[in-house]
């Protein structure tokens, strides 16, 4: 009932607010190069008194060379400019009907400056906005063949450890959003979401390092968004995709869209067949009586993932201003797997005291469906806007376990009354519910207001069965209750925010105040334990930009944001792979939260953009992995609040435009982190500096090829009880278009010195723990990507250009 009480609120707050505001009128056009006839994007447009020539409103024109911006009735001299062109100049009146369009501007350049914009500046890889950094990556050549985890490693400011899991700029607990919305997809980690997803499928990925008030609460370390593809062209058309890889790595899909006037149909399918290995090794001194003093351990392990995934929907043009939108995914994925582990302990003097052989066969199948629709409507032509939205999501999973252990005494003979069998059955479920609307309304004096509310709605379910049984004649398993049991948990999200931006001179600011109301409430079966934590909490944010003219930029922020704990985190569930390293979830933590201040400075000379930012973070309950061994030699890990975390640091991003056939993007994060943690155990306060450094380096060969090298470095990561230590790795790829630039092919190779291998060390009073963990990362692909469809409207003319009227200047 309250998902439709809360959305019915939605409807009746925004039209309400719709009724408030008048309307205005608005301008809009586009500037082209009169000589080469491309787009120019980010071109000065200005409207002029014409009494004394004094500047009244403006824009920038975006990337496809369009400019559009609300003025009041009016006589205006409209000035368009561009360094290195004529400045255009022309009369113009405002108010006889609600758009003015001005048509194709074209600008000439200027012959006395032709030698100096020869290149125009740098190719940024990335886009800058007030809030985020979106970076382009359907072009990308190293992630080719890759998932969508593998991906993001290629990008600046990201890491990714051995479990899938993300961090960045150091700090982890990122929010996933795929298309704007978060995701339910059920998994022990962030891998589980993104591997279904092929780098293929993704058009861009948004960073936002410091959210504003309009992005949920969510999320201390940010926001990641994958936008995945969706063609909106007229006519039919698509492309197909196929990879190989090293070692039994199959990718294939391919997209499809189909354009009329009113509606635009899309559909993909995307298939992925990937075997990979990963290998491990730990060394543990317990200082503890009646144990021997070292484990020593060493696994191998090798996994096979099938995945289909298939996406279709449609927008539909009602009117010039409404549109209708409707989506639907589903992802099928079956996984196997096996892992041989041998746990070794040793005396003092290093010698065998007992083995322990321990094989693991594990098979996972899951789906996950989801279904959506939007509504936007462009309430007038000064960009006053509706958007609504409804979106629905399940996952299923069952996972089967078999485990076969063997004991081997001293002398490394093998003791067959030891041998244990153990089956682990684990069902799963989610489902999440989404409702969101919001609203703009633009002013005539550049300033823009928006508000909006959000309901988000979601159940997880986990069970858990071990059963066991010792080697007879006829294997009988019995049900263990130290390992089996079930959790449910339940968390529904209400949310409101306004903002408003605008400029005073020079000077940009944004303002806004978000409010979030939980209620959450979880279940243990086994001890009908139930758990609830209802809070409140306000997210303010401010965002203030200071243009000091010729590409030169200074920004300040903060915003307040929060992390709650998710359903791996909480669920008091042993994972039983590995009995002496034993992980289980705390369902009485609490949520985390941080301010977050950021101070930028960004400049763009002809062929170099710097962007700097300074920024500090301070975090209370911090949930922090804390690792605890009992008096049996069994280390236990799970998830406790220590008492706060701060983290200063200083991120610097270089374009440089070296030639006009090759560029490099050089990004340094240098950071200083504490975190106190004495409220869980005396001594658990760490702190340490660590540094990260990217390199994405673009050469195009004439006549031949495109070749990109990308690598990077992430030095240690501070733990309550130790550190994760530094790790790094190069990738490589080369492209060439072929068959009239209808097709491309390209190779690359991932890890190329094998290098990306992540280490961890823990500890305590009663140990000290080293392990490793070598994924496969070293891997060869081969791909191959063909474009078809032309690109016509219904009476069979080439591409429209929406512009091109009378005027023409």
């Amino acid at each position: 009932m309250k998902p439709i009480l809360a959305y019915l609120f939605i409807a009746t707050f925004t039209m309400c607010t719709i009724e408030v505001f008048g309307q205005d009128y608005s301008i809009r056009g586009r500037v082209l190069d009169r000589d080469k006839g491309g787009a120019m994007e980010f071109a000065n447009v200005a409207l002029l008194s014409p009494a004394d020539s004094s500047l009244v409103t403006g824009g920038m024109t975006e990337l496809d060379g369009t400019f559009s911006f609300p003025a009041a009735a009016g006589d205006y001299i409209l000035r368009v400019g561009f360094i290195g062109y004529e400045n255009f100049f022309k009369n113009i009146q405002v108010g006889d009907k609600e758009t003015l369009n001005v048509g194709n501007v074209r600008l000439r350049a200027d012959a006395q400056n032709l030698e100096e914009v020869t290149v125009q500046g740098v190719q940024s890889m990335f886009e800058s906005d007030i809030d985020k950094r979106t970076f382009n990556v359907e072009n990308s050549i190293v992630a080719e063949g890759a998932t969508a985890t593998e991906l993001l490693e290629t990008l600046p400011s990201i890491q990714v450890d051995d479990e899938g899991g993300i961090s960045m700029r150091g700090s982890g607990n990122i929010l996933i959003y795929i298309n704007g919305r978060p995701s339910n997809l059920s998994g022990d980690d962030a891998e589980s979401i993104l591997a279904q997803f092929p780098a293929n499928s993704i058009k861009s990925v948004e960073l936002i390092t410091n959210p504003s008030s309009r992005y949920d609460a969510a999320g201390v370390g940010g926001i990641i968004n994958i936008v995945l593809k969706k063609n909106e062209k007229t006519g039919l058309n698509g492309q197909a995709n196929a990879s190989i890889g090293t070692r039994d790595k199959y990718t294939a899909g391919f997209n499809l869209n189909y354009g009329l006037e009113k509606i635009n149909i899309y559909g993909s399918y995307n298939y992925q067949d990937r075997r990979l290995f990963r290998e491990g090794e730990g060394l543990r001194e317990s200082f503890i009586p009646n144990v021997s003093p070292f484990l020593d351990q060493d696994n191998y392990s090798e996994r096979v993932d099938v995945n289909h995934l298939v996406r279709g929907g449609f927008d539909w043009n009602i009117t010039d201003t409404k549109t209708f939108g409707f989506y639907a995914q589903a992802n099928f994925r079956d996984r196997s797997s096996f892992n041989d582990l041998n746990q070794r302990n040793l005396n003092q003097q290093r010698q065998l005291d007992s083995l322990f052989v321990r094989n693991n066969r594990d098979t996972r199948t899951s789906y996950n469906i989801e279904t959506g629709i939007n509504y936007n409507w462009e309430i007038d032509t000064l960009g006053q806007r509706l958007f609504t939205s409804i979106s629905y999501s399940y996952d299923d999973r069952f996972q089967d376990e078999f485990y076969d252990q063997s004991f081997f005494n001293q002398f490394n003979q093998e003791v067959p009354d030891n041998r244990l069998i153990q089956i682990n059955e684990r069902p799963q479920w989610s489902s999440l519910y989404v409702l969101q609307a919001d609203y703009e309304k633009p002013f005539s004096d550049g300033g823009k207001f928006e508000t909006g509310l959000k309901g988000t709605f979601g159940v997880w379910d986990r069970g858990q069965d071990f059963f066991q049984g010792d080697q007879t004649t006829e294997f009988e398993p019995v049900l263990d209750d130290r390992f089996s049991d079930g959790f449910n948990f339940k968390e529904d999200v209400y949310a409101a925010y306004a903002a408003y931006k605008n400029k005073i001179g020079k000077l940009g600011y944004q303002g806004g105040l978000r409010g979030e109301y939980t209620e959450t409430i979880s279940v243990q079966e086994s001890n009908q334990n139930v758990v609830v934590n209802n809070y409140f909490n306000l997210f303010p944010s401010l965002y203030l930009s200071y243009d000091l003219g010729n590409e030169e930029e200074f920004t300040a922020n903060y915003s307040r944001r929060i992390s709650r704990p998710n359903i791996w985190a909480l669920a008091p569930l042993f994972r039983v792979a590995d009995l002496y390293n034993l992980s289980v979830g705390n369902p009485f933590l609490q949520p985390e939260l941080t301010d977050s201040y950021e101070v930028g400075y960004m400049k763009g000379w002809e062929r170099y953009l710097m962007n700097a930012t300074v920024y500090h973070r301070f975090s209370t309950d911090i949930l922090t992995r804390v690792v605890r061994i009992d008096d049996s030699n069994v280390a236990v890990q799970t998830r406790e609040n220590a008492n706060s975390r701060s983290a200063t640091g200083f991120e610097l991003v270089n374009q440089i435009q070296v030639t006009d056939w090759f560029d490099a993007t050089l990004t340094g994060n240098f950071f200083y982190s504490e975190i106190f943690g004495d409220n869980i155990e005396e001594g658990f306060n760490n702190s340490n500096f660590s540094w990260t450094v990217s390199l994405l380096a673009n050469m195009s060969i004439p006549k031949f090829a495109t070749v990109q090298i990308q690598g990077n470095y992430r030095g240690p990561i501070v733990l309550p009880q130790g550190e994760i230590e530094p790790l790094w790795g190069i990738n490589a790829g080369i492209r060439k278009n072929i068959l009239n630039n209808r097709a491309t092919i390209s190779a690359n190779v991932s890890d190329i010195f094998n290098t990306r291998i992540f280490r961890i060390r823990t500890e305590d009073a009663r140990f000290v723990q080293d392990r490793m963990f070598n994924r496969e990362t070293r891997i060869g692909t081969l791909s191959f990507t063909w474009r078809f469809g032309g690109f016509k409207d219904r009476n069979g003319r080439g591409e429209r250009e929406e512009y091109d009227e009378d005027m023409d200047f």
